[in-house]
């Protein structure tokens, strides 16, 4: 017979393992997340890397898209329920009835335009962009060949912005040529676009291995204040996991804190998700304090840029109607993990 001090004391050891198993017991929330592999999405891998989604009870997995409206489509199937990249296209997702809800910026300013070693001398000494088009395309015959990713999505958006609106170039002196992202920086490289707008670490690859190859324009001088990569999730997501969102949040905003403080050692994650031996734990930590590389969370601060961009989509016809803003961007969980 057992007697009432090991009674206790069996009751105290079992409450004293359910103590020290709490979080770790806790049943983690499955998250597939889709991204594109750019310098702008750094602080999901930096809040993986640290293993701050994990803390925030997520076990996230990750696929990799070549640009925002292929995702939209794994967004729409349901085989994603976060979406880390540009603004653009979930305009789109949302007039065709998908259910997707910003909860975070990542990075602004994002996209730059180059020009390939043939097409660069025209841009010399602060030349007229628009002339240096119009020089480019008398002396070779035929327009300058630029490539950026498919209609609808950011780079697209913001070149043509830069291209039509601000460099008020004839549209006989340039092509825009639709690429994924790894196309494009190895056309640039090649030769076969004679400029490109890309993003890092694509800008600090492609000028390391051909300094021929000049950054032309910035992402402020292309669309100012430009709306980059955004943190956007599944509305049935978000409704039955409003923790988990918050958590997630909350690993960002710490991520692009330390993007900002600490490049150093926010660059081995950020090298282990975009590296995969293409390059080196260098050349992403040069990426990251880049003028292409402007990172914030905060997601309120790209609500007037983003109408700016959505309003010139419907001029070009990639959109066909403005979406009202206050229902795309959900700040709260921005707010309070700021507010904690």
């Amino acid at each position: 017979m057992r007697t009432p001090l090991s009674v206790l004391a069996t009751l105290l050891t079992a409450c004293a393992g359910l103590l020290l198993a709490g979080p770790a017991a806790a049943q983690t929330i499955p998250v597939r997340i889709g991204v594109i592999p750019v310098i702008g999405a750094a602080p999901i891998f930096v809040a993986n890397g640290e293993g701050w989604l994990k803390e925030a009870g997520l076990n996230p997995t990750f696929t990799t898209f070549e640009s925002g409206p292929n995702m939209i489509q794994a967004l729409a199937s349901g085989t994603i329920d976060v979406y880390v990249a540009g603004i653009a296209p979930l305009a789109v997702a949302r007039t065709k009835g998908i259910d997707v809800r910003v909860v975070a910026a990542t990075a602004i300013e994002e996209m730059v335009f180059v020009a390939g070693p043939k097409l660069a001398p025209y841009f010399a000494d602060g030349a007229d962009k628009a002339k240096a088009f119009e020089l480019f395309r008398a002396k070779e015959g035929r327009a300058a060949r630029l490539a950026t990713q498919p209609p609808g999505s950011v780079p697209n958006t913001t070149l043509q912005h830069w291209l039509w609106q601000v460099a008020k170039t004839e549209k006989a002196n340039a092509e825009v040529v639709s690429m994924g992202i790894d196309a494009t920086q190895q056309a640039v490289l090649a030769g076969a676009v004679d400029g490109a707008s890309i993003r890092e670490p694509a800008l600090t690859i492609v000028q390391g291995r051909n300094p021929a190859i000049k950054l032309i324009a910035t992402g402020g001088e292309m669309f100012p204040d430009q709306p980059g990569t955004v943190v956007g999730v599944y509305g049935a997501f978000a409704d039955k996991n409003p923790a988990g969102v918050e958590g997630l949040v909350k690993a960002l905003v710490r991520a692009s804190d330390l993007l900002k403080s600490d490049p150093a050692r926010a660059a081995g994650p950020v090298e282990a998700a975009l590296g995969k031996g293409i390059t080196d734990i260098a050349t992403i930590q040069k990426a990251l304090t880049s003028p292409a590389a402007k990172f914030t969370a905060d997601p309120r601060v790209i609500i007037d840029a983003t109408k700016k961009m959505q309003a010139y989509q419907v001029s070009i016809g990639t959109l066909d109607k403005d979406v009202p803003i206050e229902g795309l961007f959900d700040s709260r969980y921005y707010e309070k993990a700021v507010a904690r």
